[in-house]
């Protein structure tokens, strides 16, 4: 029996009870409503579908790979909340089991067990949103799945396996660029392989450009697909050009800001395994513990780190890309302390249960710190928990009577950051800005958005407008500049009858008055929509 490694069937049955429990957790989450993230996903999804290029009616800075994989999601589970946070349950699932296989490589199958429910639990939690289909779960999918074809490649000298390896790095950047640090990271690892050998140099000559032009060819098809649908223009703006001046506005005081009001709420909720991980890492630095490739943990560990900082935003679930590191680590660091006790010579019963019992107990802790998250309130009241008085509950009401009240040619408009709505009444934009952040950033390109997306809406005349009145929706500076303003007042005024009020009053309450009760209606709270109907009917 080897004392310095967990229990293996201890191990294992860690790892069903904690999956057992997240999947619980999960299936009682499936119809937590959209946010603003995934209604634009799924928004795409819903236009690729009908064979719609989304840089036509949805502009976005974000490449179209998530929107493809939401397009899958309705298609095979159906559109609804439910289908498509069904598809990220089974997304999550093909990651814990990615995370397995790359903890069985590293260390052993126990260790690797106790990586794989720490990711588990680590991606459910709500200080990474964990609930919402963020392009973040789905950059971990691809890179997993590319840092293990790229492990086995170089071990068995496959060039297959790279090739492979690559068209998943590649994949992986089309859900979020921030992926181009795990393609970095792939690169430098092949780079720094042991040249010393005549047919690991042969290999590595070889694979290095089949790496890399797999790893492009996805972008380059998304290239080919944008000219061949006329919105190559579009394509290149909002995904080069106005990302450029986007990630240039956080100097490094603001990032640090942004660091410390995501990073910390996350540790206080996740505290034992991030010890663990921290443990782990030194204990892998100092050459105390085993593991098949140090390099690679450690440099999966930075560079994972460096994928969520583009920016300097450091959004709660940009930090889902750096959790299948902090999981490896986290079991590393509690495997360590087997092993340092095995080599003081002393014996304690049921010794090796002891990584399971830190691993288990940090379960046990972000239960406890998320107890109402996790078994209590309902999809509802995790939405507002997580969001505040963001109206994502809301729009799915207010989708209903848009889709109630139109022709499935009309077009609406959505005066906010709420891409869900369009979704949910599966009814065309009449402007492709389907957010407003844009507009209001101290950005050289944001009069010009606000220009365009006037024109745009004026020629197409929706028969609707939802007028919203949520801070974060516009995320408006002190003084933002630009006409959109002072536009929005005298649009609405001038061709719009007011036809309904969605008033967030508190957490729990949420006020709908519709058609006469919505006149002269005057809302209480600062958090409230406006409906209008365009006036000569719809």
């Amino acid at each position: 029996m080897n004392t310095k490694t967990p229990s293996k069937p201890l191990s294992y049955l860690a790892l069903g009870v904690v999956l057992a429990l997240v999947l619980v957790v999960r299936f009682r989450l499936l119809s937590v409503p959209l946010e603003r993230d995934e209604g634009e996903f799924a928004y795409i999804g819903q236009l690729l579908l009908k064979g719609i290029s989304p840089f036509t009616h949805a502009y976005t800075m974000k490449l179209p790979g998530v929107g493809v994989v939401y397009a899958l999601f309705i298609s095979v589970f159906g559109q609804s909340v439910a289908g498509i946070h069904l598809g990220l349950l089974l997304a999550n699932l093909a990651c814990v089991l990615l995370v397995f296989l790359l903890g069985r490589r590293l260390f052993d199958p126990a260790t690797a067990a106790l990586s794989a429910a720490s990711y588990a639990v680590l991606s459910l939690s709500l200080g990474v949103y964990g609930a919402h289909a963020h392009a973040t779960h789905f950059v971990v999918l691809f890179a997993l799945a590319g840092f293990l074809l790229l492990l086995l490649g170089t071990e068995r000298l496959s060039l297959a396996a790279v090739s492979a390896s690559g068209l998943c790095f590649g994949l992986a950047f089309t859900m979020k660029q921030h992926a181009v640090a795990m393609i970095g990271f792939a690169f430098i690892y092949l780079v720094w392989r042991d040249w010393s050998r005549a047919e690991v140099k042969r290999f590595l000559l070889k694979s290095l450009p089949l790496f890399m032009i797999f790893a492009a060819l996805p972008y380059l098809l998304i290239l080919l697909v944008m000219a061949k649908g006329g919105a190559l223009g579009n394509f290149w703006f909002w995904t080069v050009q106005y990302p450029s001046a986007y990630v240039s506005e956080t100097g490094f005081g603001r990032g640090f800001r942004n660091f410390t009001y995501s990073f910390w709420p996350m540790l206080l909720l996740q505290f034992p395994f991030w010890l663990l991980a921290a443990a782990g890492s030194l204990l892998v630095l100092g050459q105390e513990f085993h593991c098949g490739d140090r390099k690679f943990l450690l440099g999966f560990m930075l560079f994972s780190f460096l994928a969520i900082c583009p920016g300097l935003y450091f959004r709660e679930h940009y930090f889902v890309m750096l959790l299948p590191a902090v999981a490896l680590s986290a079991a590393a660091g509690a495997t360590a302390a087997l092993s340092r006790l095995s080599r003081s010579g002393r014996t304690l019963p049921m010794q090796q249960a002891i990584p399971v019992l830190l691993v288990l107990a940090g379960v046990l802790y972000n239960a406890f710190q998320e107890k109402e998250y996790l078994f209590k309130l309902d999809p509802q009241q995790v939405s507002r928990l997580a969001y505040a008085d963001n109206p994502f509950p809301e729009s799915v009401q207010v989708a209903r009577y848009l889709k109630e009240h139109t022709k499935p040619e009309d077009r609406i408009a959505v005066l906010g950051s709420e891409p869900q709505i369009y979704f949910y009444a599966e009814r065309l934009s009449a402007t492709g800005h389907i957010y407003m952040y844009g507009l209001m950033e101290e950005q050289p390109h944001a009069v010009r958005m606000q220009e365009q997306m006037i024109a745009e809406i004026e020629k197409a005349r929706p028969a609707y407008v939802v007028d919203v009145h949520v801070a974060k929706s516009w995320l408006a500076g002190p003084a933002p500049k630009g006409p959109v303003q002072e536009w929005r007042e005298r649009y609405l005024k001038s061709g719009y009858e007011l036809v309904g009020v969605t008033d967030i009053v508190d957490s729990f309450t949420t006020r709908y008055l519709w058609d006469g009760a919505a006149r002269g209606y005057t809302p209480v709270s600062h958090a409230y929509l406006n409906i209008y109907k365009r006036k000569g009917g719809a």
